[in-house]
């Protein structure tokens, strides 16, 4: 087990989205499980001007509305509050990084923290080179005894050679032991449960591979559209902000051998291998492979809802893709021949996160139906990742009677009903994690790079290509019809969440 060290976390960032919604809710349901190493120290920076009593009471206001476990007494939240600080400054001005550290000096020495430091990019991801080079010109990380780690938000890069480039300033200052490059999809206990169910189960292990998977689909729909974040979203698109991390990563976990051991290295080692088994994508052959899409006006939940390029942000004629499907295969002994096939849209008809997992059929129809059109399905594995945490297995079993009539059965097994409650949010393992200094679940810089050496096939001729015609999909569809049509040509379905 871990040993608890006492610890500084400094957030770049402190007044967004990311440390109101998710950071300090989580450090607030750590707290309140008592398993937040004492002592502690909190500092949030950014360019608001705030004290620190503004910075706890706003945190205050976070935990109320965000927080899984919400505070049950004042004094409970007061002794947690004692321990947020905030130090205003622009992270890209050098003067910042002197005060930020006498600070720390002063709060490390009240605390008795020993010089740990944790610290956290949620900036935009624009300035994670200024703050990594203003650290390593001031000294942050290399002051005190303690250990010193980094944690950097995704978006690591938008493409390859922006990626390199992060990648060798951040070496310059931190060496790669000390970096956390985060998902926090990988921080979900539905994704944590895959690696236990393929490698403590002795039943689905002989199965894991080409000569009884079909074929495989990951899913990460979501019902909203871009939310106010346009202007984000249009640098981005959907290649960029889901297939290349979570949905990657969902792939490495679902294809990776039994690592020797659940140590951080050899399981980040079977990931990296993974990604470099994909088959090239080649560059004449990126229509046959992939299809994008972009959402139109449409309707939900009875709500009339506007069309991507009518959102806050977005230019008229964009062609940014919210929608995007395409298929991989993995060229090694267990899944050679198996397609991978994933996608993620926004304006999609539910929220849902999945891995199905399509087995053979029989080899010899032994119960004949009368009608041939009336088949059985085969096995069909889903791993539900969000909502409704959980994993169904779909067999088929005869109905009651005197004739053999033979339904689809399920059974399902869900997080709620088998533990009680609900799971720990993502970031709350995270950050835990890295304040124990174990990196298992967070991205490695040749992870990264070879991630982004997959896409670049597609990344190329979408953004230099003639422009796409846009919309092709209705807002609360399953996107455009050519990513039916896609699958279709393969004899195969989307299972739909």
């Amino acid at each position: 087990m871990p040993s608890d060290e006492p610890f500084a976390l400094i957030i770049f960032g402190a007044s967004g989205d990311l440390t109101k919604r998710k950071l300090v809710p989580a450090l607030w349901s750590l707290f309140q499980g008592r398993v937040l190493p004492e002592p502690f120290v909190i500092v949030g920076v950014a360019r608001s001007e705030m004290s620190d009593e503004d910075f706890r009471r706003r945190m205050r206001e976070a935990v109320g509305e965000f927080a899984r476990v919400q505070p049950p007494a004042a004094h409970v939240w007061e002794r947690f509050a004692s321990s947020l600080f905030y130090c205003p400054g622009d992270p890209a001005d050098a003067a910042l990084y002197d005060r930020l550290g006498a600070r720390l000096r002063q709060l490390e020495t009240d605390k008795g923290t020993g010089g740990n430091r944790l610290f956290y990019c949620s900036t935009p991801p624009s300035l994670y080179p200024a703050i990594v080079t203003r650290m390593g010109a001031s000294g942050l990380q290399r002051e005190g005894n303690g250990w010193t780690r980094v944690i950097i938000e995704k978006p690591f890069g938008r493409d390859l050679s922006s990626a390199r480039e992060l990648n060798r300033i951040v070496s310059q200052v931190f060496t790669e032991d000390q970096v956390y490059r985060i998902d926090h999809y990988l921080g979900k206990e539905t994704v944590q449960n895959l690696l236990v169910f393929r490698f403590a189960n002795g039943i689905f292990e002989p199965l894991w591979n080409r000569n009884h998977v079909n074929n495989v689909q990951i899913t990460v729909a979501e019902s909203l559209g871009v939310e106010g974040r346009g202007a984000y979203y249009e640098e981005a698109g959907a290649l960029r902000d889901m297939i290349q991390n979570h949905i990657l990563q969902l792939l490495c976990l679902v294809a990776m051998e039994p690592p020797v051991s659940f140590d951080a290295d050899p399981v980040r080692d079977e990931k990296t291998k993974v990604l470099r088994a994909i088959r090239p994508i080649p560059p004449d052959r990126v229509d046959q492979v992939a299809v994008r899409g972009q959402y139109g006006p449409g309707f939900l939940e009875a709500h009339r809802v506007p069309g991507y390029r009518d959102e806050k942000g977005v230019t008229p004629d964009s062609r940014t893709e919210t929608f995007a499907a395409l298929k991989l295969f993995i060229d090694n002994w267990r899944w050679a021949g198996v397609p991978f096939y994933l996608r993620t849209g926004k304006r999609l008809p539910k929220r849902a996160s999945e891995i199905a997992i399509q087995f053979w059929g029989t080899p010899h129809p032994l119960f004949r139906r009368p009608d041939p059109a009336d088949r059985l399905d085969p096995n069909l594995l889903v791993v539900r990742i969000q909502p409704d945490e959980g994993i169904a297995l779909t067999f088929g079993a005869k109905l009651p009677g005197p004739e053999i009539n033979i339904r689809q059965v399920t059974m399902d097994f869900r997080y709620g009903a088998s533990f009680g409650g609900e799971p720990p949010e993502a970031y709350e393992r995270l950050l835990l994690d890295a304040m124990h200094g174990d990196a298992t679940l967070y991205a490695r810089s040749d992870w990264v790079d070879v991630a982004w050496q997959v896409l670049t096939p597609l990344l190329e001729p979408w953004g230099a290509g003639p422009a796409p015609k846009f919309p092709n999909y209705e807002a609360s569809t399953w996107g455009p019809a050519e990513a039916d049509a896609f699958i279709e040509r393969d004899g195969r379905q989307w299972h739909r969440p």
